[in-house]
Order: structure tokens, then C-alpha cells, then sequence
């Protein structure tokens, strides 16, 4: 005897989740909790010191965070991809050294003062991309693996750094001084390039095939490259671009301490990998929000200022950093189990 499966009654299909549980699942989100922390990281330290939302102390807050982002955002791309880059903080010091000599000779040479300025900074990031393509070579020609190719170029450019500048700040740039301190109201100029030049990065990630090109090789390397996506050119520009984005923090830096220093971005590249981490980032690949890096450089740049700002040690800085981290792998893991519950 034949048995004859009745097929599903209609509207039997799973139902797409309601509006309420999508607001719950966005409530619940990292980014949103996150949100909730950095608000009251920052109503804390207005507790403690209420010139803490004074305009000129954000004012300060936006100066600090554009010197965090790019590197933070370079390292979201690598992350995302599957990879790791600790050569970013190493970069900048490196390219704002190679850049204030050049600006120092163009202007000594009656280049112009603007003119100067714009070829250092195309300076700053060449040597940024010629640092990313260095490392790409080791990871896609050599082999190596991210950690260890990125931590030689970190050693290299750091002793290249201070090899260049003799250990000294290169320079000194009154006009750079002075228009990074131009702007209108708590925004100078540099902040609003830095800021555009950051949201672009974030659309590209999560709209254009690009981003979708980077969480599928950061998800399954070998699957990308079944699909037919070059897994070996895709990595090399993630690491390329990285590079890039660190030379013109090196401006930045330039700008902001009218030279360049060796010391410039030394040990930044710990915080950028942190703030994606905070952020929500796998460090697997495949998984990462853009906003989230954007509220993890927020949170650690409060941090430090507000902890300078109510007069604590800065050496509580590495600490507050390291129990952010811890909740932001908690946040993860919690999550990760809400969602097999469900």
C-alpha cells in the first residue's frame, strides 16, 4: 500500500518575526548596549567634572577620535576579512616622519605652504600603501601569516621611524597648526574630512560588492574562492588600503602636533584592534558592524580623556581598555547563546 504525504495546509509557513521582536532584537543588539554604555560613561565623568560637556571638551573628544578612527576603521576591513594588521600604529609614525621631511624641503624651496601640505599628504599615504603592499606580499606571495608579516613591518617601521628622525620631532608647521584649529562650531575642518572620509568607508563595507566580498572571504576563505571571488587580490587590497588609511592618520598627526614625531601612533594599532573587537568584530572573520567600531573608538576615546579630564592616572587607561574588552567578548558570547536558545 502507497502512502501519500499530505502536503502542509497553506499559511503553515514560517512567519517573518513581528515588529516587536525585531525592536527587542535591536534593543538587545552589541551596538545598542554599547550605546547605553557610552552615554553613561560620558554622564559619569560629567558627574565627576561638569565642564565635561563643555564645547571645547568635545571639541577635544572629536580631535582625539579622528585621530583613532581610520586606523580603527582599516582594521575593521582585515578583521572582517579574516585577518590581523599590527603594523598600522607603526605606519603612522613612519609615513608623518617621511611626509614632514618632505613638506619641510617643498616649503624650504618656496613650494607654497598649501601646495606642500597636499603633496605631504599624498606622501604620507604612498607610504602608507607601500607598507600595504609589503605586507600583502608576505601573506598572499610568502604565505605568512597575518600576525606574524604585519609584526615585522611593525618592528621595521617603528626602527625606521626613529632611524629617520633621529629621535626627534621633524619640523615645525604653524600654518598646519593653525588650520587644524579652524572649523565652525565643535568641528574643525580636518575633523569633517576625516569624519565623510569615515562614513564612506562604512557604506562601502556594508553596501557595495566589495564589503559583501570581505565578510564572505572572512566567513570561508575557500568558499569565496569556489564563487569565483579572487580571494589572494581581495586580501591584498584590504591590506593595501589598511596601509593607506594609516599614512593619512600620519597627517593627522602632523597636523595636530605641527611636525612629525617618531612616536606618532605607537601602540595604536592595540587600541584600533580593540575598538573592533568592543565593537562587536570577530577576530575569526566574517563578522563585524562598521557602527560598531565607530561606538568602540567613542567609548575609548571618552576613557581617556574623561579619565585625564577628573585627574586620574593615565595608567588606568590600559586597564579601563582591557574590562571593555572583557564585556565586549561577554556581550558576544551572550548573545551567541540567546540565539541558539531561540
Amino acid at each position: 500500500m502507497s502512502i501519500v504525504e499530505t502536503p502542509p495546509p497553506q499559511g503553515t509557513a514560517e512567519r517573518p518575526p513581528s515588529l516587536l521582536r525585531r525592536c527587542a532584537a535591536l534593543l538587545t543588539s552589541q551596538q545598542s548596549i554599547l550605546l547605553v554604555v557610552l552615554i553613561a560613561v560620558m554622564c559619569f565623568f560629567d558627574f565627576h567634572n561638569s565642564r565635561f560637556f563643555s564645547t571645547s571638551e568635545f571639541s577635544n573628544l572629536i580631535v582625539d577620535f579622528c585621530e583613532a578612527v581610520l586606523i580603527a576603521a582599516a582594521e575593521t576591513y582585515v578583521i572582517i576579512s579574516g585577518g590581523i594588521d599590527l603594523s598600522v600604529g607603526s605606519t603612522v609614525a613612519v609615513s608623518g616622519v617621511v611626509g614632514a621631511y618632505v613638506i619641510q624641503y617643498l616649503e624650504g624651496h618656496h613650494f607654497g605652504e598649501v601646495p606642500s601640505l597636499l603633496v605631504g599628504t599624498l606622501v604620507c599615504a604612498g607610504v602608507g600603501a607601500l607598507v600595504g603592499i609589503i605586507n600583502a606580499l608576505m601573506i598572499t606571495r610568502a604565505r605568512l601569516v597575518p600576525f606574524v608579516a604585519t609584526l615585522v613591518t611593525l618592528s621595521a617601521g617603528e626602527g625606521l621611524a626613529l632611524v629617520f628622525s633621529k629621535g626627534g620631532t621633524i619640523g615645525y608647521d604653524p600654518v598646519a597648526a593653525v588650520w587644524s584649529a579652524t572649523g565652525f562650531w565643535i568641528f574643525t575642518w580636518l575633523s569633517v574630512i576625516v569624519l565623510v572620509l569615515t562614513a564612506i568607508l562604512g557604506i562601502v563595507l556594508h553596501v557595495s560588492r566589495y564589503g559583501r566580498y570581505n565578510f564572505a572571504i572572512g566567513s570561508n576563505p575557500f568558499a569565496a574562492r569556489a564563487a569565483g571571488i579572487n580571494v589572494n587580490r581581495h586580501v591584498a587590497s584590504v591590506y593595501i588600503l589598511s596601509g593607506l588609511l594609516a599614512g593619512l592618520t600620519g597627517m593627522i598627526f602632523y597636523f595636530q602636533t605641527s611636525g612629525g614625531a617618531p612616536q606618532s601612533g605607537i601602540g595604536n594599532e592595540l587600541e584600533a584592534i580593540a575598538a573592533v573587537v568592543i565593537g562587536g568584530a570577530s577576530l575569526v572573520g566574517g563578522a563585524g558592524r562598521f557602527t560598531g567600531t565607530i561606538i568602540g573608538v567613542a567609548i575609548l576615546t571618552v576613557v581617556h580623556d574623561g579619565l585625564t579630564f577628573i585627574n586620574v592616572a593615565t595608567t588606568w587607561n590600559e586597564v579601563v581598555v582591557a574590562a571593555f574588552i572583557a564585556l565586549a567578548v561577554l556581550l558576544q558570547s551572550l548573545s551567541a547563546g540567546s540565539k541558539k536558545l531561540l
